[in-house]
């Protein structure tokens, strides 16, 4: 059963600025701040490195949305495999939240679509108690470290079981919604059918919103906080006439004379991107528009959890898939790494939005099949995590990397027995490579009573065994 497929498709010691705010475009690490935490640096043994573990909203709702026995129950389960640190997602892919704001706009999740003994069904919530602070308590009784997850750009989800999110709410922000360049033309996303529905990182009023929350977010004990879908929807997304004109005024002011053509003509999927020849006149500028546009909301987003806890870890979740993540818009890697070198899709000024610089830790998602465990490229689970480091470089002071358990094999190529393995052999396969270890997500260790291979892998790589 896909979890994070089902769920939307689912994907820095570095330059000391003198201004944050006056560079935000040169990257780099805000250490030149008296308001920003100099986090230490990475431990080096595996026994010492953090173990995460992601525990999404909708699939785990069915035993969490009104029962707090259950995640003490789990999370117990979690300390007692080696974890030592959770992610809890409180703001799912409808984009309303399991946590306390008073931002206008925003809205409690009343319900969630979960899978519930075979059947996809609409999981209430009718408890009162705070479902974050919960975690957190029970998180930091068992000595565990708690990160809230926050999907960043999702705007609303739709689903046969109905449709949530603010911009389902409120029709007056239609124009929060990505515009996609469609095969029928440029087209907002409230027009283009259900699934989840993402805004459009370059609108203004957007990152505002979105930063507005995070303060929010920020003033719980947390320890942290990480952004997921921190990006564009895909290549074929945003082509706004607010895009269009940002990334004219990018280009010194020059009008596209045909446009979106210019940049990619419509309905070219990523694909027909990866196996042409030649690009379009506009096409490697506006992708490195899209990495700036990202890379300065990033630098909005730290400044506006630091703000109001300078202590707490910020930081993100990407996919490992540096070589076509341009297809999203992130640069998740140092700004000293060029990738215009090796890449004919970067530009050399690609490079200046490598936005590790800040980040305070970084979660790869090393999504590999349970057969490709070692490696040194790119879909092998070893290949993801030690990629990474290297692209990262020494920009962000913790990188962990592990793997998506359960959607891996979507052709049922392992066997059950190769899967269980593979669990155990991530853990030191990618821990070895990085920081940290990152495993997604929860609910598939309690479907199939894995926790044991993931315990037995802790242990072999922490040494205990």
């Amino acid at each position: 059963m896909s979890i994070r497929k089902s769920f939307a498709n689912r994907f820095f010691t570095a330059i000391i600025l003198t201004s944050l705010l006056l560079l935000s475009a040169a990257c780099g690490r805000d250490k030149a701040s008296d308001t920003d935490y100099e986090f230490p640096d990475p431990p080096k043994n595996n026994i010492d490195k953090p173990r995460y573990i992601w525990i999404d909203a909708a699939a785990n709702f069915p035993d969490f949305a009104n029962n707090r026995e259950n995640i003490a129950r789990d999370l117990a389960l979690a300390k007692n495999t080696g974890f030592t640190d959770i992610v809890v997602d409180i703001r799912p892919t409808s984009g309303d939240l399991l946590y306390k704001s008073s931002v206008q706009g925003a809205a409690q999740v009343q319900w969630l679509g979960a899978w519930v003994n075979g059947v996809y069904s609409k999981v209430e919530r009718t408890a009162t108690w705070d479902y974050l602070q919960a975690f957190i308590d029970e998180g930091h009784k068992l000595g565990l470290k708690v990160h809230a997850g926050f999907n960043t750009m999702a705007g609303g989800h739709s689903s046969g079981l109905g449709s949530q999110g603010i911009l389902y709410r409120d029709s007056s922000k239609k124009n929060w919604g990505t515009s996609e360049n469609l095969t029928a033309g440029i087209t907002n996303t409230m027009d283009a059918g259900g699934g989840t529905k993402f805004f459009n990182p370059a609108n203004d009023d957007v990152q505002n919103y979105l930063c507005d929350l995070l303060k929010d977010l920020a003033k719980y004990n947390l320890d942290g906080i990480i952004l997921d879908r921190g990006r564009f929807d895909g290549i074929q997304s945003d082509f706004s006439d607010i895009t269009r004109k940002k990334f004219e005024s990018y280009l010194g002011n020059i009008k596209l004379a045909k446009f979106p053509d210019d940049i990619l003509p419509p309905g070219t999927t990523m694909q027909q991107v990866i196996a042409m020849s030649s690009y379009p006149p506009y096409f490697t500028k506006w992708l490195e528009f899209r990495a700036k546009v990202i890379f300065d909301f990033m630098s909005k987003a730290r400044g506006a959890v630091k703000s109001v806890n300078p202590n707490m870890k910020f930081g993100v979740y990407v996919g490992g898939w540096y070589s076509t993540y341009y297809e999203v818009g992130v640069n998740w890697a140092s700004p000293k790494y060029n990738p215009s070198l090796t890449s004919k899709w970067a530009t050399p000024k690609y490079m200046d939005y490598g936005y590790a610089g800040l980040m305070d830790q970084i979660l790869i998602g090393a999504y590999a099949s349970p057969l490709r465990v070692y490696g040194t490229s790119e879909w092998t689970m070893q290949g993801f995590s030690k990629l990474a480091k290297e692209k990262i470089k020494e920009s962000c002071p913790m990188v962990a990397s592990g793997p998506d358990v359960g959607n891996w094999d979507s052709n049922n190529q392992a066997t059950p027995e190769q899967e269980n393995q593979a669990i155990v052999n991530s853990v030191k396969a990618c821990m070895d490579e990085c920081d940290g270890y990152f495993l997604f997500d929860m609910i598939h260790l309690k479907m199939a009573n894995q926790w044991q291979y993931a315990k037995k892998g802790i242990d072999v790589a922490i040494g205990n065994k």
